[in-house]
């Protein structure tokens, strides 16, 4: 089993425990060549975070459904970047997205915030969010030659998070032993 990293939700006031994944793979159509293969020799409950906003809408639910098998054969976490409503209805575990978007939060589902600075980390708390995805760390194929936050800025905003924090952005095995953080994500240094 992959490890985890325990997030507190609240519901009626009362806080259940749940453990989210430290290794989290998200799809892109770069790595969708893959995501099978992939999905198959993750570890055992990692999560996986499916984006494709790259296909037709008929497309992209088809795509889900048939990753949907595999992730649920291997015990991953399967959260989609799309509403809560639709993560729902395809049988997702959660949703991804800016906190924003978040709205209303559900407590039969894992949300997952997304975050560059410090004020949407503050809209991830905000939002009582399970986890926020922090990016990006180090430079990424998603986003040639933009800023990167680096190690130091990157533990400064993980600091005021209200929740499991994860890497995003670059990130591979080698860098997220090299950042000395439990929690990472990949489309490439995972495909």
């Amino acid at each position: 089993m992959a490890g985890s990293i325990i997030c507190a939700r609240y519901s009626g006031g009362v806080a259940q425990f749940q453990s989210l994944p430290f290794l989290w793979l998200l799809s892109d159509a770069r790595n969708d060549a893959v995501l099978e293969d992939r999905l198959r020799t993750l570890p055992p409950g990692s999560g996986f975070v499916y984006r494709h906003y790259h296909l037709a809408p008929e497309e992209r639910i088809a795509r889900f459904m048939a990753l949907r098998r595999i992730a649920r054969a291997r015990g991953h976490l399967l959260i989609l970047a799309d509403s809560t409503l639709t993560a729902r209805e395809w049988g997702a575990d959660g949703v991804y997205g800016a906190a924003r978007s978040l709205y209303p939060t559900r407590s039969d589902m894992v949300t997952v915030a997304t975050a560059h600075d410090m004020a949407e980390i503050a809209a991830a708390n905000h939002a009582r969010a399970d986890a926020v995805m922090l990016s990006p760390v180090f430079p990424t194929n998603s986003h040639p030659g933009a800023p990167t936050l680096g190690p130091l800025r990157f533990r400064y905003l993980a600091r005021h998070a209200q929740m499991p924090v994860i890497a995003l952005g670059g990130m591979n095995a080698h860098r997220a032993t090299a950042l000395q953080w439990p929690g990472w994500a990949a489309i490439d240094g995972l495909s």
